[in-house]
């Protein structure tokens, strides 16, 4: 173990969390696309005589790249665009309450925004990051001395977001080329889902199998995702579309008979997952499967894992492999997401941030303490990322926004006094959009590089250096967010980790109940197609593993907080880890009755055992949890 890594265990989670920073490859497309996005729109802007709808765009276009992460191309198309749509909202919002009240009406106007906002970002990733660039641009639009129409400037913002999409679009990634251009995140995902596969069946027996099966839901997370861009024709997808979309089905009963193996816990041959791995060379190749090696069938799970092998040699290249990517979540689910509890308790700390920091920056611009900077608007945009939740733990986004705009500022100080204006700063802007995509890691990094972005854009704009202006302004933010994250809000806290705990809970027994009513129905057939009560399963269980995926986060995230916040979910690792468990077993449940019709007294009397050691942390903890019958 490494020296690092020894100290950071010996430190406290609050603390270890912020020094933690994550791995991988340099993404050299983001790279080239924030190198190309920020900087040349405020060139062309400049050029034209209109920077201030340039520094619009390329704040625009900074808030695009730092939602650009690795996946498909068409998914990237709602990941960046849907965000920007709450953005320019907000722009529209903040300028005209901004232009037509005072400053009590703005705040209240304000505060209500960051209520609904705050509601929204419990839905999940998407949604959270529509939230955000509404309040950023809610805080812009009623804060900067712009001399353009709230829809001129909803338009800029637009367009900065709509060019990064664009280049995401064209701009090919390394390999791209060697297949179809436009399904290179598509493959890659999927061919990862196979990958998965082959590690879990190498790990079956041994200490990193339960690993080695998170990994796999989270492969299958990520190929789902990549998989639900807009498709490429309305009423007829292409052949290659299709056969992406055969190519992940066909994994589905893979995943299961592996999870299946894992469960029963016996060591398996290196022969089982050599299939798997040609599958996955297939995917990322973009070629025809060749012949797979047969693993033995001596028990059920092998028996299913043979069968799934047969089911995609046969259905692989044909492009029969349904929407099995889509997820069950109804748009009743999403809005119970919004005004749950979680929901509820997010919305009211956003609102109360987003407000009180308006107001407070209000006051202080009106008191002059702001000096010849006019950019009250900072503070509550400051707010805005510290108080959102999937960014880190409480006191991780704290420090880590604080160490980083410190070192942000002193950096633009030095680069303000050498660099001529304003080519010397438009380059600035474009090397830290360049930066984005590596220093999203680390929030401290990316705070610095936002930092050092933001401070040369107001520079070019025509205000004054203002990094110590930016240091005083983030510090407070920092107080009225710790502030505000120990408040007292009605109902319990810890909301994000329970509604999180009952849709997983819920999704689990919803998977659980179908499985158990599937004895009177047939089997695969040998023509490989699945009956819709085996398409259902596969369904119920790539839910019923995501969304306990989604509530391990939360409870990650959780545990990390000081010890006055993380108090209030304990006991939630142990409800996981149950649910788990029962996931698991409802899997090897299902492929045991796939091969003998029936359920098994084993399957049976572990079923029942965990939903009877659920009863006791679930009511500690206040999660729901409905039952399920054991007959079927």
């Amino acid at each position: 173990m490494s020296r690092t890594r020894r100290l950071t265990l010996a430190l406290p989670p609050w603390l270890a969390h912020a020094l933690r920073a994550q791995r991988g490859p340099v993404p050299w497309s983001a790279v080239t696309r924030g190198a190309l996005s920020a900087g040349p729109l405020l060139l062309v802007a400049v050029q034209a005589g209109r920077t201030s709808l340039g520094v619009v765009a390329a704040i625009a276009a900074m808030l695009a790249g730092i939602n650009d992460r690795p996946g498909s191309r068409r998914a990237s198309v709602r990941r960046l665009g849907v965000p920007a749509l709450g953005g320019a909202l907000g722009m529209l919002i903040g300028t005209y309450a901004g232009q037509q009240t005072g400053a009590v009406v703005l705040t209240v106007i304000l505060t209500l925004v960051g209520l609904v906002a705050g509601g929204i970002s419990a839905i999940g990733p998407v949604a959270s990051a529509f939230g955000t660039q509404l309040l950023v641009g809610s805080a812009i639009g009623a804060g900067m001395p712009l001399p353009e129409a709230g829809w001129q400037r909803a338009l800029a913002f637009l367009a900065g977001a709509g060019w990064l999409v664009v280049l995401r679009l064209v701009l090919p990634t390394p390999g791209s080329l060697a297949g179809d251009f436009r399904f290179d995140g598509e493959r890659k995902a999927v061919a990862g889902v196979y990958d998965a596969v082959a590690e879990l069946l190498d790990a079956v027996g041994g200490p990193q199998a339960m690993r080695r099966r998170a990994a796999l839901t989270a492969a299958l997370d990520h190929a789902q995702d990549a998989l639900t861009g807009p498709r490429l024709r309305r009423y007829a997808s292409s052949s290659a579309e299709r056969r992406l979309h055969a190519q992940y089905a066909a994994a589905l009963p893979l995943a299961e008979a592996a999870t299946a193996l894992a469960w029963a816990g016996e060591a398996l041959s290196e022969r089982a997952s050599e299939g798997p791995r040609r599958l996955a060379a297939a995917v990322r190749g973009n070629t025809h499967t060749g012949p797979l090696p047969a693993p033995t069938r001596s028990a059920p799970a092998l028996r299913a894992l043979d069968d799934a092998l047969l089911h995609a040699a046969e259905v692989f290249d044909q492009g029969r492999g349904g929407d099995l990517h889509t997820r069950s979540r109804t748009l009743r689910d999403r809005t119970r997401s919004a005004f749950g509890a979680a929901g509820r308790e997010y919305g009211l700390r956003v609102a109360l941030c987003f407000g009180a920091s308006a107001a407070i920056a209000q006051v202080l611009h009106k008191g002059q303490w702001y000096g010849q900077h006019d950019h009250w608007y900072w503070l509550p945009a400051t707010a805005v990322f510290l108080v959102k939740p999937d960014l880190g733990p409480l006191v991780s986004r704290v420090l880590n926004r604080a160490a980083g705009t410190v070192l942000g500022a002193v950096l633009f100080a030095g680069f303000a006094a050498v660099l001529p204006h304003p080519d010397g700063l438009i380059a600035l802007v474009a090397l830290s959009g360049a930066l984005i995509p590596v220093a999203t890691r680390h929030f401290a990094a990316q705070t610095a590089v936002v930092t050092v972005l933001v401070l040369a854009l107001v520079m070019v704009g025509g205000e004054a250096q203002a990094s110590m202006g930016r240091i005083g302004e983030t510090l407070l933010a920092c107080a009225i967010v710790l502030m505000v994250g120990h408040l007292t809000m009605p109902g319990q806290k810890g909301g994000g980790v329970r509604g999180r705990l009952t849709a997983a809970s819920e999704a689990a027994y919803a998977y659980l109940t179908h499985v158990l009513s599937e004895a009177d129905t047939p089997r695969i057939g040998t023509s490989g197609t699945p009956s819709d009560h085996r398409a259902t399963r596969w369904t119920l269980r790539r839910e019923a593993y995501r969304t306990l995926a989604e509530a391990r986060s939360a409870i990650t995230l959780a545990a990390h907080e000081l010890p006055a916040l993380a108090r209030h979910t304990e006991g939630a690792d142990e409800v996981a880890d149950l649910l788990e468990r029962l996931v698991d077993t409802t899997t090897a449940c299902a492929v045991h009755l796939d091969d003998t019709g029936r359920v098994d007294a084993r399957h049976t009397e572990r079923l029942a055992a965990l939903l009877d050691q659920l009863d006791g942390p679930g009511a500690r903890l206040g999660v729901r949890l409905p039952r399920a019958p054991l007959a079927g």
